[in-house]
């Protein structure tokens, strides 16, 4: 699974190192009863990876609803703060309206439509911008180059590909929207090690080679480590600890204390999870 840096991608409007992304202070409720999430705050420069890490419970998914502005379907609300993407705050916006300015959320689970084929599944997100089909077809032979499993795959109904397959035709379909703020709700669950290497490293790729700016809620925090370049860490609905992924790193007891022992050492690039990872992420970006 390679991905490619000669396919252009939709330019992001804001320069590389601007805040794309700007969460102040938020609180969430869900049935004007349950407290899930009191104080967080994050940002995400434009074209970096920045990873949201923690238990579960800890907030992770709902932080993420509340910035696609996805909480009312689930009766839940902001009560407190602001998001802003690329300066316009969120709840004045439609989801769908947030899709079509750039902030695209692959949700956990997958959700793909299983009675429609791969390929009916990809363009759903071309649909969701409102791409003409010249658009959709340059944009689907970009997905095709990033997953050629999926090329593979274009005729088969999604709901009888594998899990990996499944997580790659959810990001496929988030890349045909065009994104320029790419959110993933723990993109690594129920997936095999090696499955969860490659859609890590292409995407890394993205970032590197398109400048795509990524926000991921991911429990491993060992992956976050890795690939990330910024993290924050939420513990029971607040945001606890944020800082580049190397500072976390290099601070041993920082990271002990809120990620775990086993996370240092899985995080170190000379005893990583795969000896593999560099060369892929090398081998995606240079395809």
């Amino acid at each position: 699974m390679t991905a490619s840096a000669t396919i252009p991608a939709a330019p992001p409007s804001i320069p590389s190192g601007g805040v794309l992304l700007d969460v102040q202070d938020i609180a969430v409720v869900y049935d004007d009863a349950v407290q899930a999430i009191s104080d967080v705050s994050l940002s995400v420069p434009a074209g970096t990876i920045t990873s949201l890490v923690g238990a579960n419970g800890a907030g992770k998914t709902t932080t993420l609803r509340a910035i696609s502005n996805l909480l009312i379907a689930l009766r839940g609300k902001v009560t407190a703060g602001r998001s802003r993407f690329d300066g316009q705050d969120v709840a004045r916006l439609r989801p769908s309206q947030l899709v079509r300015q750039g902030l695209v959320q692959v949700l956990e689970g997958r959700h793909c439509f299983p009675q429609l084929t791969v390929e009916e599944n990809l363009l759903t997100g071309a649909t969701a911008r409102g791409s003409t089909p010249r658009d959709s077809r340059e944009d689907l032979e970009r997905v095709y180059g990033i997953f050629p499993r999926l090329k593979e795959r274009r005729f088969s109904r999604s709901g009888l590909t594998s899990g990996g397959e499944q997580q790659m035709v959810a990001i496929g379909r988030a890349l045909m929207t065009r994104p320029r703020l790419l959110i993933l709700d723990e993109p690594s669950m129920g997936l095999a090690p090696l499955v969860v290497r490659d859609i890590f490293a292409v995407l890394r790729a993205l970032n590197a080679s398109e400048g795509l700016s990524i926000l991921i809620a991911e429990q491993n925090s060992a992956l976050a480590l890795r690939y990330a370049d910024h993290i924050v860490v939420l513990e029971n609905g607040r945001d606890v600890l944020a800082g580049s992924a190397r500072e976390i790193r290099e601070n041993h007891n920082l990271e002990k204390f809120y990620l775990g022992e086993a996370a240092l050492t899985r995080a170190d690039p000379d005893t990583a999870i795969d000896t593999g990872i560099d060369s892929g992420i090398d081998n995606a970006i240079n395809s």
